[in-house]
């Protein structure tokens, strides 16, 4: 299989019979990765037998997908494998009796669960992993605790067959795989982790160990790594996350920690996050994800239609099913929203200096809906900072963390996690911005030392280091709002001496000082923009000569110089909101007027009008910097 292809490994124009034949092919199967919870119990002996499924790659609440034919009690009790078409579930408990029972369901059609056949005894607390072809059901008790392993061939239906043995018997292990090799790790209070070749048929054989005796947990997989998140020890419920790479023997390392501790929890995956749901010390209805490559603390993703422990869980993507495809020719994959897609508002502020903050937030920018947090900067920072961004990459530069700094963040934009350190500006600076192309991020340094400066700095995005000078704005100010096609980068406005109304414009691939390209409709201070690949957009801001907060949005067409002309109005008048983009939608977020606000308007930026509602930022928040990886043309 190939590897999983990044957003900037896609090429080519399909058209709509190929991107069908892929699909109904079973070649472009990332498309719609789903996870399925069913079963479980919400309450001693309260049993239930529903179904919910949830898009792996979008997060939000599950939704009902259809029953059980036969009402089961906890995942932990039976097990749960899937091929790129079909989830089975198997064992468990039937009646308040064991069961050797399998059932399944077909992931692109909702409903409930069939019949498939049964296995070689009635038990619970087994686990189950698989590839694209097989799965292998593992351990359990009858009520002994059980070494069996057997398997079955998930595209046709029948009973399953002797597969051997595990190294030692145990109950509630957890298994995770590749698309050729089977970890089950734990249960039955054991650290001892085993692994077999998923084609074969023989005994399992010793890998290493996990960080702790543990059973119950939840386990998710790439095509290379196996992660193992919550379960309990023989002392407590833990919500540590720890990993192993599949192809290498070896003990578990650390890896991050669940939002809540908890045990009997179910998780499902696709080849770059995994999802943990529900679970135990009280019952939750929490979903949680990590972004498997990247480990750290796991992230809200929405809520199951009901709180229970113990499901059957599994999906169509897990242990790189998704990874590669089997024609030959490799379609665009969505991540989140897809290549452009992406709007995100960095740091800011939601008070006082007291109220500096490290989060990232994402928005989904073609869908209207709430914020969600992407990670963390490195360190938590306010009074105002810039930001790029390519379409893999984004960095933020400057503001203030105790004192004003000239640091630089960076985070990857395919996947959710933590930034790291970039570099340095050439000065501590607050009150910048930021604009660039695919491959350069320019910033306009604002404010260094308490005084407004003409400084305009750059770096290339994909290359990790400090900024090099690159000319001089027009005019020295701070808070110039920037936005950018691929080839242009214009600021408008800003404080320097006084407020602003002027806009100068530099070619982004060739370092000089700035043009003149015109005026504002009005002058502003802390304004923001964004801009799609022919039309830059600002709004909002602080009027002179008061500092009242400004609702104006004006555009201009980047190719030509010129004034800015009239767009409409956001929703709420507002100085220091930020911006983002796609090639065809602007998203306005946060700022303030008489307090800190965690609106998000939307306008078409083709289509002169005003604002509209588009969601909420997970937190009120100002002053801070905002980028996306679809502005100006990149997507």
């Amino acid at each position: 299989m190939a590897n999983y292809p990044q957003l900037d490994d896609c090429s080519g124009v399909w058209t709509l019979k190929e991107v069908n034949d892929a699909v109904m092919g079973g070649y472009w199967r990332n498309a719609g990765s789903r996870g399925v919870f069913a079963g479980g119990q919400d309450g001693p002996g309260n049993h239930r037998n529903v179904i919910d499924y949830i898009t792996i790659a979008s997060t939000g609440d599950a939704t009902d997908f259809g029953d059980l034919s036969a009402i089961s009690s906890y995942g932990s009790m039976g097990s749960t494998c899937a091929s790129f078409t079909r989830s089975l579930f198997c064992a468990g408990t039937q009646g308040g009796s064991r069961s050797d029972d399998i059932h399944y369901i077909t992931f692109s059609s909702t409903g409930n669960s069939a019949f498939f056949g049964n296995l070689t005894a009635a038990k619970d607390y087994t686990s189950c992993l698989s590839n694209s072809t097989r799965g292998i059901v593992s351990g359990g008790r009858t009520p002994s605790a059980l070494n069996v392993i057997e398997y079955f061939t998930i595209a046709s239906t029948g009973d399953a067959s002797d597969f051997g043995d595990l190294t030692a018997a145990r109950h509630g292990p957890t298994s995770v795989s590749s698309p050729t090799r089977g970890l089950t790790a734990g249960g039955s209070f054991s650290n001892v982790i085993d692994t077999f070749e998923i084609a074969t048929t023989g005994n399992s054989t010793d890998f290493g160990d996990l960080t702790a005796s543990t059973r119950f947990m939840g386990g998710v997989s790439s095509s290379t790594r196996g992660v193992f998140g919550g379960g309990a020890t023989p002392s407590a419920t833990v919500g540590t996350v720890q990993y192993n790479t599949i192809a290498s023997q070896g003990n578990s390392a650390d890896f991050g920690n669940l939002s809540v501790a908890r045990t009997s929890v179910g998780a499902v995956s696709n080849s770059v996050r995994g999802v943990w749901g529900g679970g135990e010390s009280s019952t939750y209805d929490t979903l949680d994800y990590l972004a498997i490559a990247n480990g750290g603390t796991a992230v809200d993703f929405g809520d199951l239609t009901l709180a229970r422990l113990g499901m059957y869980c599994g999906s169509n993507a897990h242990g790189g099913l998704n990874d590669g495809y089997q024609g030959t020719r490799i379609a665009p994959i969505p991540l989140g929203g897809g290549n452009g897609d992406l709007g995100f508002f960095v740091a800011g502020e939601t008070g006082s200096n007291s109220g500096y903050q490290s989060r990232i937030d994402v928005v989904q920018i073609s869908t209207l809906g709430n914020a969600s947090n992407y990670g963390d900067l490195v360190a938590a920072k306010g009074r105002g900072s810039g930001a790029v961004c390519s379409d893999v990459r984004a960095v933020q530069g400057g503001g203030k963390i105790s004192s004003v700094t000239a640091t630089m963040d960076a985070f990857d934009v395919r996947s959710r996690g933590n930034a790291f350190d970039f570099g340095d500006l050439s000065s501590a600076a607050v009150a910048t911005r930021g604009a660039g192309s695919t491959t350069r991020g320019i910033f306009a340094l604002g404010d260094v030392g308490d005084s407004s400066v003409d400084t305009v700095e750059y770096i290339t995005i994909a290359t990790i280091g400090d900024t090099t000078d690159f000319g001089n704005l027009t005019v020295a100010r701070r808070n110039p709002a920037a936005c950018s096609s691929t080839t242009r980068m214009i600021n408008g406005g800003g404080y320097g001496p006084s407020y602003s109304n002027v806009m100068d414009y530099v070619t982004i691939a060739s370092a000089g000082n700035s043009t003149d390209f015109g005026d504002l409709s009005a002058a502003r201070n802390q304004l923001d923009a964004l801009s799609s690949s022919t039309r830059g957009v600002w709004f909002g801001g602080a009027l002179a000569p008061d500092g009242s907060a400004a609702n104006t949005i004006d555009y201009v067409t980047i190719s030509s110089t010129g004034d800015a002309s009239d767009f409409g109005d956001i929703t709420i008048a507002r100085q220091q909101a930020l911006g983002g983009s796609n090639s065809t939608r602007g998203v306005m977020m946060g700022g303030e007027n008489g307090g800190i606000k965690n609106t998000i308007d939307y306008i078409t930026i083709a289509s002169t009008g005003d604002a509209a509602d588009f969601g909420d930022l997970t937190d009120a928040k100002t002053f801070g910097a905002s980028c996306s990886n679809g502005h100006g043309g990149l997507s």
